[in-house]
């Protein structure tokens, strides 16, 4: 009988382990960024292209991952914000009242760079509440970049936008990450 009792115990061990592999193998890659993606249903488009801009990794991605890629990318797009606003800046034919809007989202944007900086570092040691912590100081930031700019349709606003939704994205797979 206890011959029997261990079979039947390493039996279940084998059927729980196989269980689980299936599991972490549905739960990555295309699957995985698929699932993500139906959390942002505003911005599947951009977020289907955004997680898998990375092929090295997006095969593969975890939630980690994921999240990662979303933020080196909105990064990159606060970098060509930045990028932008240091060009306008030098526009003399700007209405001092803009320059001076630029210049306080100058320092805004580099604000949110470091906070997108700090969200990966944060992913990294597992500290998701800090991680949505600076995911929501990098947002607060483009928008107060916007605000200290007159007007909505300028090219800044169109890349604000898009620095949002990213962010969003990011904000979206965090949330779904296991506490």
């Amino acid at each position: 009988m206890e011959h029997i009792t261990k079979l039947f115990s390493v039996l279940v061990f084998c059927m729980a382990l196989m269980a689980h592999t299936t599991t972490a193998q549905e739960s990555k890659g295309k699957d995985l960024i698929n699932r993500v993606c139906n959390l942002t249903p505003n911005n599947k488009d951009l977020c289907m292209e955004v997680l898998s801009s990375d092929p090295s990794r997006s095969q593969s991605a975890t939630l980690k991952d994921l999240a990662v890629i979303s933020l080196r990318v909105a990064a990159k797009n606060a970098s060509s914000i930045l990028s932008d606003v240091k060009m306008f800046i030098d526009d003399p034919n700007l209405d001092p009242e803009v320059q001076q809007g630029l210049a306080d989202c100058k320092e805004t944007i580099l604000d949110a760079e470091s906070q997108l900086e700090d969200t990966i570092a944060a992913l990294l040691v597992d500290s998701d509440v800090d991680a949505q912590t600076w995911l929501k100081a990098a947002l607060a930031a483009i928008t107060t970049c916007d605000d200290s700019i007159p007007g909505n349709d300028d090219i800044l606003s169109v890349k604000s936008a898009v620095f949002r939704k990213l962010c969003n994205i990011a904000v979206a797979i965090t949330r779904a990450m296991p506490n």
